[in-house]
């Protein structure tokens, strides 16, 4: 009986003191320090080991200016068999709090000293010197502590400190020395150099950056530095450096790799630098140790570059291309990549659908899996779809969801479905399979779907005769099989006759995109205008302004219009699909970097 009452104390007194402990924090954070006082006086008496209570008490007592009181506790705390050094920085800091500088800096170097007696002092001391923002000390201890211990790293809390104190050249010199120190550690270390750069080349911390990479590099020839000069002249959009760079890295790395090649190549893709993509292509097909995945990938790169480097009119040059990498890979599992694109090519280049399926079908006797299978069962059910073959299209799509359910191949398949009906005219059906999609784990497919959604439902409900939305599908479907020209004449048609429709707004969109096509730059700029300025209530509104960016960044090299644009989605269309890819983009105009 008598254990159990002792039980029972204890466990009244552990729930008084949580109690207190959180009575006194509210109090703290809401500014009641009177009040806190009391409960942190109690709390450090019943618990004179807790340092957090210390603190807290100290705090108190010096936010309500009883600077006597803050000193008798921090002295006590000295005077203890084993002092935590760092009172002796609370001790100057209340001499600082009354404006008694010259005691308080006699504290602040006996605490310094204490580093030299146990460096492992170092990272508190330091900690503590930062907290009442004495920089200039908390950046010593940390580099005595150092000097004095090699083993210790404290060169991401120097960083931090030179960056507080805007000394970039200090800041970047501690970043990159835990490059030195540890590689593996590089994407951190990037991770804090982006906040610093932008994309100017000549941009003041940019070139601080590059001088001490440098540097470091002449002083230690390590690998780590190449990897570091690629990284910021990507940054800076200098691609052609960063492929010598990473040319550099592949001679001198251990495992012959062309993977950072490949990577710097599709990042040029996406930056538009074709030429510069197709020389890095070029180089791995060149310089592959032998025939595998990477090669291929570069081989196929290269072919559709050159296509479109011609505007599609190097077709037959392509074909050749194609038959020659046939004749290297053959009609294997691990190239259906190459069957992929040589049937695409066929199909939607050089309109021979019957080669294309003979290919593709071919490949569907290999021993493949599932999603082996899926994708040639759906590169097959696109080329139905271009010869209007919808019925047959509509059976592969539907064996895709039934083997992959709930799979984002599965999902594609089902959209896909629903356009091959909308292009029939099938709307209900088409409406039906959206549904289902509007929740998928696809932002795009979700984002898609709802578009097409929208548009039916929208040009349904005002004419019950669909006549312009039937006309719509037709057009849509002459640009799916690349009759461009044909489209946009079908997209004409509407425009004119269907003024003020619901329709009009879409058709704007649609024939926009396909002028860009057809490098009709300027009669595209009109209609993502029109758009705007009628249909900016409008639910393609952010779309046109989205398009309008990308038209003046990439085509017409208008920057600040395009800045223009991406902001208006950043600050109108918070809930637009287009929103994080124009907060990027405008970002990257400003001078952001951008990892």
């Amino acid at each position: 009986m008598r254990i159990f009452i002792l039980i029972l104390a204890c466990c009244f007194a552990q729930l008084s003191v949580g109690q207190n402990s959180f009575l006194a924090k509210q109090y703290y954070d809401d500014g009641d320090f009177d009040k806190a006082v009391v409960f942190y006086e109690r709390l450090v008496k019943e618990n004179p080991r807790r340092s957090d209570y210390q603190t807290f008490l100290i705090s108190c007592y010096q936010q309500l200016e009883r600077y006597s009181d803050a000193e008798k506790q921090i002295k006590k705390n000295l005077d203890s068999p084993n002092p935590i050094p760092v009172y002796y920085i609370d001790l100057g800091h209340n001499y600082t709090l009354q404006g008694n500088n010259e005691e308080a800096k006699k504290y602040y170097d006996l605490a310094y000293s204490k580093v030299e007696e146990n460096p492992r002092n170092g990272y508190g001391l330091a900690y503590k010197f930062q907290n009442y923002s004495l920089l200039e000390y908390a950046a010593k201890t940390y580099n005595k502590a150092m000097e004095l211990n090699p083993a210790l790293d404290f060169n991401f809390q120097l960083a931090r400190i030179y960056g507080e104190q805007g000394n970039v050249e200090k800041m970047f010199t501690s970043l990159l020395n835990i490059v030195a120190k540890d590689p593996n550690r590089m994407s951190s270390v990037i991770r804090n150099l982006d906040d610093f750069i932008t994309t100017d080349s000549d941009n003041r911390n940019n070139t601080i950056l590059k001088k001490l990479i440098l540097k470091n590099a002449q002083r230690s020839p390590d690998i780590i530095w190449n990897e570091m000069l690629s990284w910021l002249f990507i940054q800076q959009k200098q691609f052609y450096s960063a492929f010598s760079q990473e040319k550099a890295i592949y001679k001198r790395s251990q495992d012959n790799s062309l993977r950072r090649l490949q990577t710097l190549a599709n990042i040029c893709v996406d930056e538009n630098e074709k030429e510069t993509a197709q020389e890095i292509y070029n180089y791995i097909v060149v310089n592959s140790p032998r025939v595998d995945n990477v090669k291929l990938y570069a081989e196929l790169q290269r072919i559709a570059l050159d296509l479109d480097l011609s505007n599609n009119k190097n077709t037959d040059a392509t074909q050749k291309a194609f038959a020659v990498l046939l004749e290297t890979y053959g009609y294997k599992p691990h190239s259906i990549m190459l069957q992929l694109r040589y049937a695409n090519f066929l199909a939607f280049k050089k309109d021979e659908t019957e080669e294309a399926t003979f290919v593709l079908k071919k490949t569907l006797e290999l021993q493949l899996n599932r999603y082996e299978e899926a994708k040639i069962k759906m590169a097959l059910a696109d080329i139905l779809v271009y010869n209007k073959r919808f019925n047959e299209a509509l059976i592969y799509y539907t064996q895709i969801q039934k083997n992959l359910k709930n799979d984002v191949l599965a999902q594609n398949a089902r959209f896909k479905v629903a356009k091959a009906s909308f292009y029939k005219g099938d709307f209900d059906w088409a409406l039906a399979q959206l549904k289902v999609l509007r929740s998928s784990t696809s932002q795009l497919i979700a984002n898609d779907a709802m578009q097409l959604s929208l548009l039916i439902s929208d040009n349904s409900l005002q004419d019950s005769t669909q006549t312009a939305l039937k006309k719509y599908a037709t057009a849509d479907l002459l640009a799916y099989q690349n009759k461009t020209t044909e489209a946009i004449a079908a997209l004409d048609d509407i425009l004119e006759n269907h003024k003020g429709e619901k329709i009009e707004d879409e058709a704007l969109l649609k024939q926009a995109e396909l002028l860009i096509k057809q490098q009709e730059y300027e009669k595209a700029e009109l209609n993502y205008l029109k758009i705007i300025e009628f249909y900016k209530s409008g639910i393609l509104a952010d779309d046109a302004h989205y398009a309008l960016g990308e038209l003046y960044r990439t085509i017409l090299y208008k920057p600040e219009e395009a800045k223009y644009h991406y902001e208006k989605i950043i600050y109108g269309y918070q809930d637009s699909y287009f929103f994080p890819l124009a907060r990027k983009e405008f970002r990257k105009l400003r001078g952001d970097a951008i990892n």
